[in-house]
């Protein structure tokens, strides 16, 4: 482990300390699998690779994790040493035996994201909500040190994208594109990274993993990719055409880049999640396509970054959470276009005191690749 990586998980346990005191709890169960894991790297820096994982975080004490997989637990007892790893067949039996030793019994349960059904439904069933809420406050403001970490991993998307536009060009397949992606980022010490893409014009409704479809001219080429440095990702969303970009392909950018300026103006503290996507959709309302907006076409206008990729606030018109300093997100108002077809655009920022600092250095441009 790194001498920056040990400093951010000395600094999260310091910081479940502090909220466990406050709360009054004495200890504090965190789940999490192959799927959702943050709340559990959070705690412990612990990420599963296959299996269920179930730590035992007491305050100012000891840590223990129980692991269904003897691979996953020889693993962890040599990433974690001073963690108490079990490996078993029942990760879930093993934590329900311990849990009924402790001596104190002031306990809370998180996340309700990834809590196996057996435990939300044991003697301690009630305190999820409280377990849940006590680490998504201190998962949202980031600390200084997360917020390098997530400042790095900017650093690193907008080296990854430019990787992406060298690699793009007419006869490449979707697969291609993002194997050298990947290649760059594992080159770089980066094993984690969410990306999807999509190539085509009008027929394309949205992104998804990559397939065999090959490039060809005048092809709109969307993709958003999430590196991950010290367990916090971040994420740039850009558009490409392969050739000349075409003129409805040029206004629609232009709706798309005032989106994006629009919702990163209103990124400040005290702002909420619903101003910034209010911000967005009005540019889209505006020009008569608020249809666009909608669930039928889109997700979200942007969401939280840091230890998953996909984290909270989401940002919809009805999300009311108020941005404070140093909360890390992206904004990308990514939507169908009914002239040219579906397109991104985003960049990962952190809330300061006097308003946001966007993170990702990629200029907003719709790029063109020679055909």
């Amino acid at each position: 482990m790194s001498p920056s990586s040990r400093a951010l998980r000395e600094e999260r346990r310091a910081r479940i300390d502090a909220a466990l005191a406050d709360a009054g709890l004495d200890a504090l169960v965190v789940a999490g699998d192959a799927w959702r894991s943050d709340y559990l790297r959070y705690a412990l820096d612990a990420t599963p690779l296959e299996g269920r994982a179930i730590a035992i975080v007491e305050r100012g004490g000891a840590a223990r994790l129980f692991v269904d997989s003897p691979a996953e637990g020889a693993r962890f007892a040599r990433e974690l040493p001073d963690v108490a790893v079990a490996a078993s067949r029942s990760a879930i039996t093993e934590a329900e035996r311990a849990l009924a030793a402790l001596i104190v019994k002031r306990v809370a349960l998180a996340p309700l994201a990834a809590l196996p059904y057996r435990l939300a439904m044991g003697p301690f069933g009630r305190t999820i909500a409280e377990g849940t809420a006590l680490l998504d406050r201190l998962m949202l403001v980031k600390s200084p040190r997360e917020i390098d970490a997530v400042r790095k991993a900017a650093a690193l998307a907008d080296e990854g994208y430019r990787v992406f536009r060298e690699a793009a060009r007419t006869g490449r397949a979707e697969y291609e594109l993002v194997a050298e992606v990947e290649a760059f980022f594992r080159s770089r010490g980066c094993p984690e990274n969410f990306q999807i893409l999509a190539s085509g014009g009008r027929e394309v409704r949205g992104m998804h993993p990559p397939g065999e479809r090959r490039l060809a001219a005048g092809d709109l080429v969307t993709t958003e990719l999430t590196p991950c440095v010290e367990g916090y990702y971040a994420q740039i969303c850009r558009t490409l055409v392969i050739g000349r970009a075409s003129a409805e392909q040029r206004r629609a950018f232009a709706i798309y880049d005032e989106a994006l300026a629009a919702g990163v103006a209103a990124l400040e503290p005290g702002a909420t999640a619903g101003d910034v996507a209010r911000a967005e959709n009005a540019i889209f309302r505006r020009e008569g396509l608020g249809e666009y907006v909608t669930s039928e076409y889109t997700r979200v206008r942007g969401h939280g970054l840091g230890l998953y990729v996909d984290s909270r606030p989401m940002l919809l018109e009805d999300v009311a959470l108020e941005f404070r300093p140093g909360m890390t997100l992206i904004v990308h108002p990514n939507t169908y276009h009914p002239e040219v077809g579906y397109f991104v655009h985003g960049d990962s920022a952190v809330v300061t005191d006097g308003g946001c600092e966007v993170l990702t250095r990629t200029p907003r441009e719709l790029f063109e690749v020679a055909a």
